[in-house]
């Protein structure tokens, strides 16, 4: 099996705009679950130079809401893999355009699948965690996709 192409995270900036709000002028969530779910797949792609498909997103936790003309910052990174599957951890933060300092608003686990041009699981490099932070979210990873059985 070859190494992983790239261990680094990805980061998405994206403006809040009047059509990604709800009546109170605050995000969407399905509109952040789409953008982390982006930032999952190219992370994915990143690390293992294939295409990439959803299999599962583990509970996601939102915190607090984002605001029309806030940015929100996405970081995703591979944390947890299995022979087809990435585990992806993916935190999403609002920064206001006058401190532009990261507000957590959510974070989840993504579970992306490698697949051919006709839909068929493939190979990925393994991720294998080195520092106390990597165990940490791969043993997380590992609960959360145990736990969707």
């Amino acid at each position: 099996m070859s190494e992983p192409h790239s261990l680094e995270p990805v980061v998405l900036l994206n403006e809040v705009f009047p059509g990604d709000t709800n009546s109170m002028d605050t995000l969407y969530g399905g509109r952040l679950m789409s953008i982390m779910d982006t930032a999952a797949g190219m992370v994915s792609s990143k690390f293992a130079h294939k295409e990439f498909v959803t299999v599962s997103v583990d509970a996601l936790k939102f915190r607090r809401p984002a605001y029309q003309g806030d940015i929100i910052r996405t970081t995703s990174r591979v944390v947890w893999t299995s022979p087809h599957t990435a585990g992806v951890h993916v935190i999403s933060c609002r920064l206001s355009r006058s401190e532009w300092e990261g507000e957590e608003i959510c974070s989840g686990f993504f579970f992306m699948v490698a697949v051919d041009s006709e839909m068929r699981p493939v190979t990925i490099p393994q991720f294998s965690p080195t520092t106390d932070e990597e165990k940490g979210l791969w043993n997380q990873a590992n609960q959360a996709r145990e736990a969707m059985g």
